[in-house]
């Protein structure tokens, strides 16, 4: 049995258990003769200690802990040995034969790469003389044997029942091998171990893959099918109990899911006939009255949505507030009077937080002003398309009355197309019963009748009803035939607005064009520049800014009924640069005058038209 120790210069022996090889100690001069002759020196004698740190009652080092064994064979299981650390070897005995290990400087014999579950070994370097029981007797100690191939050329093949019995088994490579006390060439070798490629462990090992990954499918659809959500229940065929339950579940708002895919998969299925087909509308007509419920909930959500919007708003206004109000608390202690009776560091503080302050405080500003801006674009937008937005919005509420209206009709006729549809199966039953000579036949005719009367007097109802929804159509026609005259007058009146500016325009040049030097409008584009602005500024008095007046201008461009008549002039009006329209208004002092708003971070220039006041001073 095999021993693992450590010496002090951290290399690793393996030493053999006493009692199965041990040598006799009466003749200590042979055993260094054999060594002398391998060319080695002695390593150790059974008796004396191998190292100054030995201590033969515990059969090992001392401050190293014991090594338990683990398998048969070998007895233990060696550590894994570093790549830089040498191992020493010591002699292995046997009963035909002697190991002497190889030299610990030398370095390790080379190997072949490691196939894929090997468990078969290739071992040369055995003596001419050597038999396959002193095989057997060398190799059993690495573990199970399953077979031997022995070959003449002194080689053989060695396959194990294990893996791990290979790495125990190239252990052994390199150890000269000596039979009995002979060293004769024939019974002396050196065995060279080493990985070989075998069929029947190669397909052991595909096998055992193959089981894993059977193994590991499995696991895989027993977790999948774990984590499976569980199937929806199946819908259940349609009959006139359960047409009762579901459109009692329609009118439930908890319960409407699930109804609607009922209804679904019945209209799919083809479950709507003649008979049933009254059934299905009332249910359709259901899931029709669920969309008013969801609008309503929508315009909830915008509802809370504008508040909590208003409340971000007012929040954020009182945080700035109180960041005005740390700014002016540090610009007060950087005063002479107050900032003379601070330290050195405190002064260096008060410096630094004020400038975070100032930061901070400009940031939500610019937050503030931003929201404001956004407000400001909305109303805008509002006040000039206002005269067409109103036109716009009624023609849209005419043109969704008129689907309303549209919708209804439809409903009627599907309603009459019903009833009419009871009116045959009632007269198919009337027919069936009068073939079979019924005695309660003149009941029956009764009661037809009575339901023909209801029928009719319900007809001529949904006919006034049509005829009068007929009536509110024409209306609503008429109202968009005035309406649009109405739009046509308001076009018209607005090119003649337009070509009035393009005369004066043209008017004012003519007696201007001899001193070209002095007339600050220089073509018929920027006397209607001028005109649109002056009109533009006179119906905003408070100023506008000159990004303000440029979206404004590119507006009338974008839209056909505002454009330039192509009579005035050849090229459109836009694009226009700012710069172009702010020069112009710079060289029109007497007409345009610029002004500062607002203070600190909120500063902003907006023009205002003057021109009253220009024609009172000349």
């Amino acid at each position: 049995m095999f021993l693992v120790q450590y010496t002090a210069d951290n290399t690793r022996t393996l030493n053999v258990d006493s009692a199965a090889m041990t040598l006799p100690v009466s003749d200590p001069a042979a055993w260094a003769t054999a060594m002398n002759n391998l060319g080695m020196a002695p390593l150790g004698i059974a008796g004396q200690p191998i190292l100054p740190d030995f201590d033969p009652a515990l059969g090992m080092m001392t401050g190293i802990p014991p090594i338990t064994p683990m398998m048969p064979g070998l007895g233990i299981v060696p550590p894994p040995i570093p790549p830089d650390m040498p191992v020493a070897k010591e002699i292995i005995h046997c009963k035909s034969c002697t190991l002497f290990p190889p030299n610990p400087n030398l370095p390790p014999p080379a190997t072949r790469e490691r196939p894929p579950g090997c468990k078969t070994v290739f071992v040369g370097g055995l003596p001419e003389n050597g038999t396959e029981q002193i095989i057997v007797e060398v190799f059993e100690q690495c573990g199970e044997i399953i077979a031997i191939r022995k070959s003449k050329k002194n080689f053989c093949h060695i396959r194990f029942a294990e893996e791990y019995m290979v790495d125990k088994a190239l252990y052994l490579s390199g150890y000269r091998i000596r039979l009995g006390s002979s060293t004769d060439k024939k019974d002396t070798g050196r065995l060279h171990v080493d990985f070989a490629q075998a069929r029947d462990d190669l397909y052991e090992w595909e096998c055992k893959q193959r089981m894993l990954a059977r193994e590991e499918r499995h696991r895989r659809r027993m977790e999948e099918e774990r984590m499976r959500p569980p199937s929806p229940p199946p819908v259940v065929h349609y009959s006139d109990h359960e047409c009762s339950i579901v459109a009692e579940k329609l009118k439930d708002d908890s319960k409407f899911s699930e109804a609607v895919q009922t209804l679904l998969t019945w209209i799919e299925r083809g479950e709507v006939n003649r008979r049933s087909a009254n059934h299905f509308y009332s249910m359709i007509q259901s899931a029709n009255s669920h969309v008013r419920r969801l609008v309503n909930e929508k315009a909830t959500h915008e509802k809370e949505m504008e508040e909590a919007k208003e409340k971000f708003k007012q929040a954020l206004s009182g945080i700035l507030i109180q960041f005005e109000q740390i700014v002016a608390v540090y610009h007060s202690a950087s005063k002479q009077k107050a900032w003379d009776h601070f330290t050195k560091a405190q002064r260096k503080n008060i410096s630094v937080w004020c400038k975070q302050a100032e930061e901070i405080r400009n940031i939500h500003n610019d937050e503030l002003m931003g929201i404001r801006r956004e407000e400001e674009m909305e109303m805008s937008d509002d006040e000039i398309e206002e005269a067409t937005e109103t036109k716009e919005t009624e023609e849209s509420a005419l043109v969704s009355q008129a689907e309303a209206l549209k919708e209804e009709n439809d409903s009627l006729r599907w309603q009459l197309d019903a009833y009419r549809n009871e009116v045959e199966l009632l007269k198919q039953e009337q027919g069936k019963a009068h073939r079979e000579d019924d005695p309660n036949k003149e009941q029956q005719l009764k009661l037809l009748q009575q339901a023909l009367q209801g029928m009719q007097q319900h007809l001529l109802k949904v006919q006034e009803e049509y005829k009068k929804k007929e009536a509110e159509l024409d209306r609503i026609k008429d109202d968009n035939l005035q309406v649009e005259q109405l739009l046509e007058n308001f076009h018209e009146k607005q090119e003649n607005c337009g070509s009035r500016l393009c005369a004066s325009s043209q008017e004012g040049e003519q007696p201007l064009e001899k001193t070209a030097v002095s007339n600050p409008v220089k073509s018929e584009r920027e006397a209607l520049l001028v005109g649109i602005i002056s009109t533009f500024l006179h119906v905003h008095p408070f100023g506008a800014s000159i990004e303000y007046i440029c979206s404004y201008l590119n507006r009338l461009d974008n839209k056909a009924s505002y454009q330039i008549p192509s009579k005035l002039t050849t090229s459109p009006l836009l694009p226009i640069s700012t710069s172009d329209v702010e020069s112009l208004m710079s060289r029109l002092q007497h007409t345009f005058r610029q002004e500062m708003t607002g203070v600190g971070a909120s500063l902003e220039k907006r023009w205002k038209f003057c021109g009253f006041e220009g024609l009172k001073l000349t």
